[in-house]
């Protein structure tokens, strides 16, 4: 067996609700499957000696889930002043609304659609509350509207699905592209070399000690791919599933339908490249 130090990124033992960085706290939501892995991680967020959090993805419309979050925060000193969605999609995204209500605040997101305020998020944002600095760094490619943020007194990013802790991300295509997936994990790499990133906190999965290993591997996973289906296609397969057959053979069929997002990604990537 291969141990956890050896996996990609050096993830952490296990996953579960409690600290992850001296500013960063997990509380995992009840909603494990074969795509949110444990569940999806809901983050507070704040300086240890400040009244003030941020809450990064409240999860899914789970009144349990959000009430036990603001609990979280309560219990360390914290009340939510802000919400901060890294991306749309449900299991992340589907409780902000509620939870907005329950806290009184507004909902930051790149979407307007997601959005509760006048205040929406961009890229070179920084967010500050109760002394705490957050970056945001635009992550397209997972979802056109993925959203990371660069936490620097910790030395760690909050990457939503952009890097989960354990396996790899969906390219979401049509939304999804993967021209900008690569360009996305090449920014955060930059901030891995340049700024001293070393620490991953992932919408779903345990949190990776060696963010640069976990950027390399996932580059180096999706030229892999890449190479396969390029492969596949001068084989004479054509359509997105019959690519999947051929490529993901060895995963779990729960997950083809998945995967064929992705390779439609992929074969969208080598048509516009001139490729295929």
């Amino acid at each position: 067996m291969t141990g956890a130090g050896e996996l990609p990124g050096r993830p952490r033992a296990g996953v579960a609700s409690g600290a992850a960085t001296a500013r960063a706290f997990n509380v995992l939501a009840p909603n494990p499957s074969p795509m949110t892995l444990d569940g999806t991680n809901t983050w507070i967020v704040a300086e240890p000696d400040s009244g003030l959090a941020v809450v990064i993805d409240p999860g899914p419309l789970d009144e349990a889930h959000l009430r036990a979050v603001i609990s979280a925060a309560e219990r360390a000193g914290h009340r939510v002043a802000q919400t901060l969605l890294t991306h749309g999609h449900p299991d992340h995204a589907e409780g902000a609304a509620r939870f907005a209500e329950l806290t009184g605040t507004g909902v930051r997101a790149l979407d307007p659609a997601l959005r509760l305020g006048d205040e929406g998020l961009a890229a070179g944002d920084v967010v500050t509350t109760g002394g705490l600095e957050l970056r945001v760094v635009p992550s397209p490619g997972h979802t056109a509207d993925s959203l990371c943020f660069h936490l620097p007194a910790d030395r760690a990013l909050l990457t939503g699905d952009t890097i989960l802790g354990r396996g790899t991300t969906v390219v979401a295509h049509p939304d999804g592209r993967l021209g900008d997936y690569l360009d996305s994990l090449r920014r955060l790499r930059s901030l891995t070399v340049d700024d001293g990133v070393d620490t991953v906190l992932p919408g779903h999965g345990p949190v990776l000690e060696d963010a640069r290993g976990a950027v390399e591997y996932y580059l180096a996973h999706r030229a892999n791919r890449l190479a396969q289906v390029e492969t596949a296609v001068e084989k004479g397969l054509r359509t997105a599933s019959e690519v999947v057959a051929e490529v993901y053979a060895d995963v779990d069929r729960n997950l083809w339908p998945a995967a064929e997002l992705s390779v439609r990604a992929q074969l969208e990537y080598l048509g516009e490249h001139g490729i295929i």
